[in-house]
């Protein structure tokens, strides 16, 4: 099958893991398909860095618990001198800390089943090869550093701008490769405004949990995984369940939250399309979306929907984001009325939702 792929346009990886049967395994599931060749293998941040240097590698996968330099160390070294695209590969235990080492530049993760050396590791070959295609595309000045000082978490304010007339009741917002920390670097810039936001990142189960932790105590809105029933609040961040779909709806003057079990065929859950659909029904013309990172086209139809029942939409510009797969297929649309890079955003955001005019 390897003979389909031209040896010179495979993509070229390095996998790093302490684990030999790990290594072993991930190199034979990456290659399987012909379209990707292991140049080599690590054993540690150390060994990571003299291959790394020696192949020139166009993606890495990476263990973020290792022996003598871990994943977190490489990764600073890494994005500090020659920027490539990083897939975290975690164990259990480092779920939490998959979200610094997307701040410290990786561009995505996986989870592995069962633990640091699995039997199970062959579950996540799908989901590997797609990643590995995908982020070797990734344009290297967007590959960068996000690292934020866990030490030093905002202090709310616990004072919400209260300006009127306000031209918004809800604010939903997709992402997918790269939101993270794109969210939580657009929640920190961000005013505490008295609107509820509504997140679909594409993330697996309990991994929504950790992030929504994470981004409640490194900024100043109220973050919380979404549950079923519950009316949305000002000022408050609501992250759709990894593994399952959330949909708003309206309950008389107030929005609740709508979550339920991924259906046979969904492709994506979280689905950015089906909580942006229900959005628009329950919110009309005072809603605002915006799309984020991400590969493929989740939430083009649900932006499409939002504009034509005359809400508000913005899309993060290919300036910044890490895969703009999302962002330009909603921009293909004609639905999206201000493409800007990430950094703008949270500025965007509180004009739109704040001026009436």
């Amino acid at each position: 099958m390897s003979s389909e792929v031209p040896p010179d346009t495979r993509i070229r990886a390095l996998v790093v893991d302490d684990s030999a049967f790990n290594r072993v395994t991930l190199a034979r599931m990456l290659e399987s398909t012909g379209e990707v060749q292991v140049i080599a293998t690590a054993i540690h941040g150390e060994d990571a860095i003299k291959q790394a240097l020696r192949h020139r590698p166009q993606v890495i996968t990476l263990d973020l618990e290792m022996p003598v330099m871990d994943g977190f160390a490489f990764l600073r070294w890494l994005m500090a001198n020659m920027p490539t695209p990083v897939i975290a590969v975690s164990s259990k235990s480092s779920d939490r800390s998959v979200f610094k080492a997307l701040e410290f530049g990786a561009v995505d993760f996986i989870a592995k089943p069962g633990g640091r050396v699995s039997p199970r590791l062959t579950e996540i070959e799908r989901d590997l090869l797609e990643k590995v295609r995908h982020v070797a595309e990734i344009k290297l000045e967007n590959v960068r550093t996000r690292a934020v000082d866990e030490d030093e978490p905002r202090i709310p304010t616990g004072k919400i701008v209260v300006e009127s007339p306000r031209a918004v009741d809800l604010v939903v917002i997709g992402s997918s490769t790269g939101g993270p920390p794109a969210l939580q670097l657009l929640f920190q810039a961000l005013p505490l405004l008295p609107i509820p936001f509504v997140v679909a990142q594409h993330m697996p189960p309990v991994f929504t949990k950790f992030f929504a932790e994470r981004v409640n105590r490194l900024t100043q809105y109220h973050v919380k995984e979404s549950e079923t029933g519950e009316i949305l609040r000002p000022g408050t961040v609501y992250i759709s369940p990894g593994g399952e779909q959330s949909e708003i709806y309206r309950d008389g003057d107030r929005f609740r939250v709508r979550v339920s079990p991924r259906a046979a065929g969904d492709l994506h859950a979280p689905s950015v399309n089906q909580l942006f659909d229900s959005a628009s029904e329950a919110a009309k013309d005072r809603l605002l979306a915006v799309i984020l990172t991400g590969m493929g086209d989740d939430g083009a139809r649900g932006m499409r929907r939002i504009r034509d029942n005359g809400g508000r939409t913005v899309a993060e510009s290919a300036q910044s984001a890490i895969i703009f797969g999302m962002p330009a297929e909603a921009i293909k649309t004609g639905a999206v009325q201000e493409v800007i890079p990430l950094h703008q955003i949270a500025a965007a955001i509180h004009r739109l939702a704040m001026d009436a005019g």
